[in-house]
C-alpha cells in the first residue's frame, strides 16, 4: 500500500503543479489584460481547486503509513528529526506547507465566487493561487522529482 500511495503522490504531484501554474498564470494574465471572466475560467480555477484537494487526501495518508511521516516522529523523537533536515522536510515542512498551500487555494477559489465582476474574480485567483503556488514550490523534495 505503502509504494502504491508514493507512487500516486508523487506522479499526481506533476499534474497539481502543472494545473496550478497555468490556472495561476490565466489568473494573471486575465487580471492585468482586463479580460472578462469566462466559463473556461471558472473551470480551470475548479479543477485546480479539485487536484490540490485529491493530492492532499493522497498526501494525508501516505503521511500516517510512510516510516518518513508520523513514523518518523514517533521513532525519532521531535529533537531528531528537526535536527535532520531530510527527516524534517517529510516529516514536518512539507506536510505543513503543503496543506497551506491548499488553504490558500481554496481561499482564494471561494473569494472570487463571491465577486460579481471580473477584475475582483480574477484578482482574487491571483493573489491567492500564487501565494499557493509559491508555498508550493519552496517545499516540492526536488531531489525526489529528479532522481
Amino acid at each position: 500500500m505503502y509504494s502504491t500511495l508514493k507512487f500516486v503522490h508523487s506522479y499526481w504531484a506533476y499534474l497539481v503543479l502543472l494545473v496550478i501554474l497555468i490556472a495561476t498564470i490565466n489568473a494573471l494574465i486575465s487580471f492585468f489584460s482586463k479580460k472578462e471572466y469566462g466559463p473556461k475560467d471558472f473551470r480551470l480555477a475548479l479543477f485546480a481547486l479539485i487536484v490540490t484537494h485529491l493530492q492532499l487526501l493522497i498526501g494525508l495518508i501516505l503521511y500516517f503509513v510512510s516510516p518518513l511521516g508520523l513514523q518518523s516522529l514517533t521513532n525519532n523523537g521531535m529533537g531528531t528529526v528537526m535536527k535532520d533536515s531530510m527527516l524534517r522536510l517529510y516529516a514536518v515542512e512539507h506536510p505543513t506547507v503543503m496543506i497551506l498551500t491548499v488553504v490558500f487555494i481554496t481561499i482564494g477559489y471561494s473569494k472570487h465566487k463571491k465577486k460579481l465582476v471580473s477584475k475582483p474574480k480574477f484578482k482574487m485567483l491571483a493573489i491567492f493561487y500564487t501565494i499557493g503556488l509559491i508555498l508550493m514550490l519552496s517545499r516540492i523534495p526536488w531531489d525526489q522529482w529528479f532522481s
